[in-house]
């Protein structure tokens, strides 16, 4: 992580505008071809949704503005960002926060988000995202194609972490299509930088062997 030089940052100029706004948040939905690496997540025996948590954040982290965040007056740029997502409380209806730190291998990760979600018990972990801003929240509505979404969030000017979500998968033209969301603070992400996010997205869910 390293402080940036508002000075000299060539954006400083859109970081103050936009950061003025109340609410500097917005959202894109598109759908996301995920014919191939579902039938490769299959074959492999392995869950699709941990495989999607992982490739969407491997995706993020390839695209330097979704990770810088706002600190009082500074802003701050991680080298790495993690997942932080929502998980069935099993035996319920009700859903948990887990949070779990990337690996450099998706089945390694899958396999480390499987026994988390597997082994926590609360609902909410406070000291696993306390004090942490190097996150991405992430979230799925596995029961619904929607065509737009929102989320909650609170009218901190701080709260800079990104949201990403996921719906029902559906098939069209002989694909499998998913409808997928980022919604992001503006201060640090455009419109390019969400075309680039789907694009190393698509490129890594066609590439995955």
């Amino acid at each position: 992580m390293r402080v940036i030089d508002l000075n000299t940052w060539p954006r400083a100029i859109h970081y103050h505008f936009f950061k003025r706004m109340d609410y500097a948040h917005y959202l894109i939905c598109s759908n996301v071809d995920v014919t191939d690496f579902l039938a490769k997540c299959h074959k492999k025996d392995i869950s699709f949704y941990y495989a999607m948590i992982y490739a969407a954040t491997v995706a993020l982290n390839k695209v330097e503005a979704f990770k810088y965040r706002i600190r009082c007056e500074e802003v701050v740029l991680h080298k790495t960002i993690h997942p932080s997502f929502t998980a069935m409380q099993e035996g319920t209806d009700l859903f948990k926060m887990a949070t779990v730190d990337m690996t450099s291998d998706l089945e390694e990760f899958v396999e480390k988000a499987k026994q988390k979600t597997d082994e926590q018990k609360e609902y909410f972990v406070k000291q696993d995202v306390e004090g942490r801003d190097d996150l991405i929240y992430i979230t799925c509505v596995p029961w619904v194609s929607f065509t737009n979404l929102s989320h909650t969030i609170s009218f901190n000017k701080e709260d800079s972490v990104p949201r990403l979500a996921w719906g029902k998968y559906f098939q069209e033209n002989g694909k499998t299509l998913l409808p997928f969301s980022i919604e992001a603070h503006h201060s640090f992400v455009d419109g390019i930088h969400m075309g680039q996010y789907f694009t190393c997205l698509q490129e890594y869910l066609d590439a995955y062997k």
